[in-house]
This record gives C-alpha cells, structure tokens and sequence, in this order.
C-alpha cells in the first residue's frame, strides 16, 4: 500500500472544504491536499441553480456554481492539489486516513486535518411515515439533482412534508417546470425555512403552507405514489383525530431536515455535541483532538453558505497556524446554551482572539434581547426585532481576557 504524508488534508470539496484550503494556503500553509468523493468540485452548489448566494460574501446575487467557481478559481490560482473521485475509508485520531482512489487504497498520513464533509438529508425511515413503499418518494435534495443537473422530473402532481429551505425552493422550481404543487405539510406551528424563501418560494406562487400538519399515511398499493394522508397535530405534534384528509399525489418531497455527516469524526475519537450532531470545538474551529479541525455543515447546519465561507476560513487559518507551530492556546471557557437558545458554537474558547459565536434560538420570538454573560457579567447585549430558528444569529465578542475561565452563557430575553 502507498504511504503519502502532508501537512493538511482538507476533507470534502464542497463550499467548507474550498474556503477552508485557500485559507490555509494564504496563511502560509504549502503542503495541502484537498479530497473530494465527487468527480468535481463544488459540493452541493453544483445543484442550486437558483441566486441569492453570495450577498455577504461577496456583495453580489450569485447562483450556486458561481459561488462555487469563484473559490474553485481562487484553488486553482494557488496551485493547491485536489484528488476528486476519491473516498476516505477511516480515519485514525493519529490522523492517519486510508481513502480509496479509482481502485487503488492508499494510506494517508498528516499533522492536521480539516473535516468539510458537509451533510446528509433525513429520510422517510428516520422520521417513520407509515404507509406503502411505492416510487414517488423523494428527499428534496435528490429532487433538485434530478431536476436542475440531470433534467428529470419526479413527477406531476406534488406535495411537500417540511418546510426547509431546500423543499421551498423545490416548490417554486417544480412549479416553473409545469408541476402542480398541492401544499408544504409542516409539523411545526413555525416555517423550519427562512422567512424570504417563505415569501418568494411559497406566496409569490400561491402554494399554502399548512403549518401544525404532517403527513401520517402514504398510499401506493399499486406501486406508484397515487396520495398521502394528513392530518393536524397538537402541541406534542400527535395526529389529531378528525382531521385526517387525502391529498391525491404522484410525488412526495421530503424536506425534514439534515444530519452533519461525522462518522469519519466518530471514527477519529472527536467529541460530538448531541444537538448539533457534529464535533465540539473551541473558538478556532479545533476538535478535542489536537489537529483536526471541522467547519461548514459538517460542524452544525447553516442556513448561509457565506457563514460557511467565514466558518471554513478560520478553520484552514487555525490549521496553518497549528501545522507552523503557532497555535497559541491558552486557557479554557465554555459557552453554554441558556435560555431560549437551542445550541452554541463554539462550545468553548481557548484563543480568544476575535471570538465570533454562532447560535439557534429554540423558538420564533419579536422584540427579544441575547444577553450574553461572563459568570454574572452582562458583557453584551443586542436587541433583535425578530428571532427565529431557521435563522442562525452571529455575535462577535472581540477579544476576550482568558485568565477570566468563568463560563460564558448566551440567552434570550
């Protein structure tokens, strides 16, 4: 078996891994190995044609590829090496990987490590629909691949369960290519979608949105999708009865959500944070294994690929810094989620140089203050007109005293 040493792998291709190697790079890191499993690159930009990338980033509404190529063009310029077609087998916590390229096994062996591999979306099984087991059934993603890069349509007559980004913007784009979309079915009594795909997805072409409902039954004994059932729901999202009511369909999207993809994470020994689902690392994008770093939608699902731009940026300049020598740790502070906040990342800090946290409220709210605090120090407070969970908020903390270790707490008022 070949043995090849470097000094940074970077892990997946997509918008995290792209933005996480030219960081590096332009930190002064020679030695980069980008791995894709794709035979391009780009990730699942390839797929979103539609625009609305790049507005922070940028300045500019850009489509999906676009976003893609500019970080694409920047790779190629610095002349950084890319393996596409390429599997990673296992990883090691020794960051030591064997990955699999156009039948040959090689062994990989670096001093750090970028995870980038991006997400996974949640299936029928994972959110147990009862029913038949017909054609016609589709996650909202594999939709869009089929729609936007191999000109396939699912079908005609549609329905959507989850209001997710993915599946809003779904909606309008089948409706563009001539299909009839009946309704988005959310459990929630809130849009799990951002308000503007609400807006331009859903209102502007009069597709409802049916919120406190989910589908409890799919009808297919004929082997072909001819309908689903659905139903209200109460407060603990339990099916309320008498309201049950068929929707004749031939296609059903699933937009219920996306699953970090850790198990090489888990394989390397990283710690993962239950809510999250992706690994538990300081205000450097470090896991609890010394040299591995993870960024993008691998560490937590964002609803931006400009914040995972930012994101993947300070991960590939951390570990430039930690391949030199100069990674400069210190002491550590956790950051906890309090009230009204779901999760936080960073989970603590140990540089505390330009300390940026990202967060998810648990429930939608108006007029409502984040208060973060030092122990019993208010060191921030910011007034927001609106929260939601589909929106992740950003906070900058600047520069923070680290011989402090009181915890940092983040709530909403």
């Amino acid at each position: 078996m070949r043995h090849e040493r470097h000094n940074l792998v970077v892990i997946g291709g997509g918008p995290a891994g792209l933005a996480a190697a030219v960081a590096a790079r332009e930190a002064g890191c020679s030695d980069i190995l980008l791995i894709e499993r794709d035979r391009i690159l780009g990730g699942i930009l390839n797929q979103c044609i539609h625009d609305g990338f790049g507005l922070h980033a940028f300045k500019e509404a850009l489509s999906g590829p676009e976003y893609a190529d500019r970080f694409i063009q920047k790779l190629r310029a610095l002349n950084i090496p890319v393996m596409e077609k390429t599997i990673v087998l296992n990883l090691s916590k020794d960051k030591v990987m064997r990955i699999s390229h156009e039948g040959e096994i090689k062994e990989i062996e670096a001093k750090a490590v970028v995870l980038a591999m991006g997400c996974r979306e949640r299936t029928r099984g994972a959110i147990s629909i009862p029913g038949h087991r017909p054609a016609g059934v589709y996650t909202a993603g594999t939709v869009q691949n089929l729609v936007n890069l191999e000109n396939i349509m699912p079908g005609k007559t549609v329905c959507i369960l989850g209001s997710g980004d993915i599946g809003l913007i779904m909606a309008r784009r089948l409706t563009l290519e001539g299909a009839k979309v009946e309704a988005v079915f959310e459990v929630l009594p809130y849009s799990s979608g951002l308000q503007r795909n609400i807006r331009q997805c859903l209102d502007d072409y009069g597709i409802p949105l049916c919120l406190s409902t989910t589908v409890i039954d799919i009808n297919g004994p004929n082997g072909r999708l001819e309908g689903v059932t659905v139903a209200q729901v109460d407060e603990k999202r339990r099916p309320i009865s008498g309201t049950e009511r068929n929707v004749p369909c031939d296609t059903l999207l699933l937009s219920v959500g996306l699953i970090p993809e850790n198990e090489l994470s888990r394989e390397a020994e990283v710690s993962i944070d239950m809510i999250t689902q992706g690994a538990v690392v300081d205000d450097s994008c470090m896991t609890n294994i010394p040299g591995i770093f993870a960024c993008g939608n691998v560490l937590h699902v964002h609803d931006l690929v400009d914040f995972v731009s930012m994101e993947a940026t300070k991960a590939g300049t951390s570990a430039a810094k930690y391949v030199a020598g100069r990674d400069g740790a210190s002491d550590c502070i956790q950051v906890k989620p309090g009230r009204g906040v779901r999760y936080v990342v960073p989970q603590k800090i140990t540089h505390g140089k330009n300390v940026s946290i990202a967060f998810r409220v648990a429930a939608p709210s108006c007029e409502s203050v984040i208060q973060i605090k030092r122990g019993t120090e208010i060191i921030k407070e910011e007034k927001y007109s609106r929260l939601h969970p589909a929106e992740m908020v950003w906070v900058d903390l600047g520069d923070l005293d680290m011989s402090n270790t009181d915890d940092l707490e983040v709530s909403v008022k």
